[in-house]
């Protein structure tokens, strides 16, 4: 669905194109171009059907088509699609309990951990269920070794009235395998507490648990086992670290009441963009070209995704965990930092300004606030001498210190570039997602480096099992 120009993401390089020659970008468009062109083929190839080479294994490009082929799905044949089941599922859990507890780790967490933070309000769990509008609280879990953040959970949970509806809780499971420890040891024990409150073989066990896992694997046996009433799967050409836009993010976002049909929009208006788009008007090809020059022309292997406002800070938390384990392989990468301002002005700020010249500064900027302009009352009391600034709202204060802060980075050539979303909502953030994701991968392949797999990460896995069943 075509969105009007002011409705989409901007990317902006300008303050970095200032910094870096002109020739170096033109001459790098052909392989940026290149890029996408393999790409686009990697989907082709999944498609086809044919066997994937061995040096592109493990190949995980379906996230790229998925949200079109996602919404068509629905438009051919509403009533049995993915979507329509989720959205069913969602609206009954809404009605069912007060507290869904989500059961993930890294990209099972981080992806709608971004959507809760930045689509909900900022105290949505403190808020009455009046005031939610009959929406679920959301608690994550499942996500580290944590005995006492596990324990404090299971305490909150503890001795409920399983007749009263703020105390009834449920529980979405999200492994692709099933055999994450993390995941799995929080499963068991969530699990025998909701078998508690319930009863082990209630009706309400197999409704409230619901997995999201892949076709094949120790989750899926269990939960065939026990006749869990709603199970979602996680198509096997989706990594984890991309699979915000499969279940693993759209059913709990759905049972949140996000307009995940509008998420996924978002997504393919930014797949289109890639597609159809040349460099210099393209945000993917444009963002990569960015933080690829200033890597291997100026020595920037820091990138810092500055958020302005505390609300897209787990979208760059997300961001940290899709760049470091895609790109950091075989010495090489940039890493990722992510940073909210003004908050962090006041912290990393120094460094940044006058540290080692080794980072590259994207500010991520919402144009318009989700709510109503806060604007500073004049006072009688004026010993903070305030009152000359009077009737300024919030945002503007929010502009100036970008502005202030871009000017202060320019002044000590320091490079910056910009991500304006227009406001904060499911299509803005559907094409914010899809942006990094697309342009993680098309950097992958300028540089040689497959996106997909993470072999240091299982590198640690291997070892902590290996101990565990030793001792």
């Amino acid at each position: 669905m075509p969105q009007p120009n002011d409705s989409r993401l901007q990317y902006d390089p300008t303050a970095t194109k200032a910094i870096l020659p002109a020739d170096l970008w033109d001459d790098l468009a052909p392989q940026l171009l290149a890029a996408r062109d393999e790409t686009l083929a990697d989907v082709e190839l999944l498609h086809s059907g044919n066997p994937v080479p061995a040096e592109k294994e493990p190949l995980d490009a379906g996230f790229i088509e998925l949200p079109r082929e996602l919404l068509d799905e629905a438009a051919v044949n509403e009533k049995t699609s993915l979507l329509e089941r989720i959205e069913t599922t969602a609206a009954g859990l809404r009605k069912d309990f007060d507290r869904v507890v989500v059961l993930g780790i890294g990209g099972s967490h981080m992806g709608m951990r971004a959507l809760f933070e930045a689509l909900r309000h900022p105290y949505h769990n403190e808020l009455k269920r009046e005031q939610r509008d009959g929406l679920p609280r959301l608690t994550f879990q499942g996500n580290n070794l944590d005995n006492d953040a596990s324990q404090g959970l299971l305490d909150l949970l503890a001795h409920g009235n399983r007749e009263r509806l703020e105390d009834r809780w449920g529980v979405i499971v999200i492994s692709k395998s099933g055999s994450t420890l993390e995941t799995a040891v929080a499963f068991r024990l969530f699990r025998d507490a909701l078998e508690q409150l319930y009863g082990a073989d209630s009706d309400e066990c197999r409704r409230f648990i619901v997995p999201v896992t892949g076709e094949a694997g120790k989750l899926r046996a269990l939960s065939n086992e026990a006749g869990y009433q709603h199970v979602f799967p996680i198509p096997d050409d989706v990594g984890g670290r991309f699979s915000v836009f499969t279940a693993v993010g759209l059913l709990p976002a759905a049972v949140l009441g996000l307009d995940v049909r509008r998420l996924l929009a978002g997504a393919a208006d930014m797949t289109d963009r890639f597609r159809n788009e040349p460099p210099g008007q393209n945000p993917v090809l444009d963002y990569v070209a960015t933080g690829h020059l200033c890597e291997h022309e100026r020595g920037l292997t820091t990138r810092v995704l500055s958020t302005w406002g505390g609300r897209l800070e787990a979208v760059g938390l997300w961001y940290d965990q899709l760049l470091s384990e895609s790109l950091g392989k075989h010495e090489q990468g940039a890493t990722p930092i992510t940073v909210v301002n003004t908050r962090d002005l006041h912290s990393r700020g120094q460094q940044h300004q006058e540290g080692r010249r080794d980072k590259l500064i994207t500010n991520v900027v919402v144009d318009t606030p989700s709510s109503t302009p806060l604007a500073l009352p004049s006072s009688s009391f004026d010993q903070d001498n305030l009152n000359r600034l009077a009737g300024r709202t919030m945002p503007e204060f929010l502009t100036a210190a970008i502005a202030g802060t871009n000017q202060a980075y320019a002044d000590a050539d320091r490079p910056t570039a910009d991500i304006r979303l227009p406001c904060l909502d499911e299509f803005a953030l559907g094409h914010l997602l899809q942006m990094l994701m697309l342009a993680t991968v098309v950097e992958g392949r300028l540089v040689n480096i497959n996106p997909d797999g993470q072999p240091g990460v299982e590198a640690y896995l291997r070892n902590m099992q290996a101990k565990l069943d030793r001792s």
